[in-house]
């Protein structure tokens, strides 16, 4: 099983950095983590924000951001669409399935058969 991770949604702030009040260096981005194995994906369900200042080069955690940054993040968490909770399968699932019907009938068929 691996996971990959999708960016979402990057959005570019213009408020000041509540670290260096540097103004146009901040950067939200929004990204979701996906399970994958040989027989299906699947999205999970949560979703990882970030806020990064480019001109101070650090990540800004919430406990530091302004009503601004606040108001800004709420209203970017709402464009980040998330992908739907869908189990997508893959090929061999479905390979795997016509084989057990064909195995299922075989014995059915040589039961009654014999």
């Amino acid at each position: 099983m691996s996971k990959k991770t999708h960016s979402l949604h990057t959005a570019r702030l213009h408020n000041n950095c509540p670290t260096c009040f540097g103004t146009d260096g901040l950067e939200f981005t929004f990204t979701q983590d996906e399970k994958e194995t040989p027989f299906f994906h699947k999205p999970e369900k949560q979703v990882d924000e970030k806020l990064y200042c480019h001109k101070c080069k650090s990540q800004i955690h919430p406990v530091n951001w302004t009503e601004d940054i606040e108001r800004v993040y709420d209203y970017n968490r709402k464009i980040a669409e998330t992908n739907k909770q869908y189990l997508q399968v893959k090929p061999l699932f479905y390979i795997l399935i016509v084989v057990a019907i064909i195995l299922v009938a075989a014995g059915i068929y040589f039961l009654i058969a014999s």
